[in-house]
């Protein structure tokens, strides 16, 4: 299993961007349907790839998946969004697309923000 290389910070911004600017709008590719939070992101490491030769295991998302759900087959899709907990398939099953976009985007900003102040004071202190 390869790990992921990429800066789980600047992931989580370009994830960000990505929603802000309507990623997860109709895709012209697939119009039927709504774009998956997250696993239809270029930074899922299966991006259109219907075959998902990469584990799940090997994305820097999962470390945000709680331990009991990261053997679920989208396991970012139990990441949890709200102060309550819920989850991305929570929002599928009982929200809309707007609140579900809204919940990503705060959790998104919150992620960074604590990323951010935890790599300030780590160069505080070294």
């Amino acid at each position: 299993m390869t790990q992921d290389a990429r800066d789980i910070l600047e992931v989580l911004k370009f994830e960000l961007r990505f929603l802000e600017d309507g990623g997860y709008g109709r895709s012209p590719h697939a119009p039927w349907r709504a774009p998956a939070i997250f696993e239809d992101s270029p930074s899922c490491p299966n991006f259109c790839d219907a075959a998902r030769p990469h584990p799940c295991e090997s994305c820097l998302l999962e470390k945000f998946v709680p331990v009991e759900s990261r053997k679920e087959s989208s396991p970012c899709r139990f990441i949890p969004l709200t102060k309550d907990g819920r989850t991305i398939e929570d929002f599928y099953r009982t929200g809309s697309q707007v609140e579900m976009e809204e919940a990503l985007a705060a959790w998104l900003r919150a992620q960074i923000q604590k990323i951010e102040q935890e790599r300030a004071v780590a160069v505080k202190t070294a």
